[in-house]
């Protein structure tokens, strides 16, 4: 009789002391053993990154100057003289009322 008189009095002792050790949980008669319970905080997901595709910026460029090809022997422009044996001189065109009425294209080559 004093041997179970023990053990139940040891018994009440550990269920008194797991009570104790975790004082924030409730007890419903059942026996606690091991330390408390942990859980994972849920996850976060990040959103997707979001890409600005941004435009080149906008590139100068300077159109290259233009030539009329005038003939001094046949004293025209290309391409109402078709050859030149002097030889064809470069000429900036200059304000429309000094030019001739159409531009004329490049020599052939």
């Amino acid at each position: 009789m004093k041997k179970s008189v023990a053990l139940g009095m040891l018994g009440l002792a550990c269920l008194l002391a797991s009570g104790v050790a975790s004082a924030h949980t409730r007890f419903y008669g059942g026996v606690y053993i091991g330390g408390p319970l942990w859980v994972a905080p849920p996850a976060y997901y990040y959103p997707p990154p979001v890409y600005i595709e941004r435009q080149p910026a906008p590139v100068y460029v300077e159109p290259a100057p233009t030539y009329w090809y005038y003939c001094t022997q046949a004293n025209g422009y290309y391409p109402y003289v078709q050859s030149c044996p002097a030889g064809w001189m470069k000429v900036v065109p200059g304000e429309p009322s000094q030019a001739p009425s159409q531009p004329p294209s490049p020599p052939p080559r």
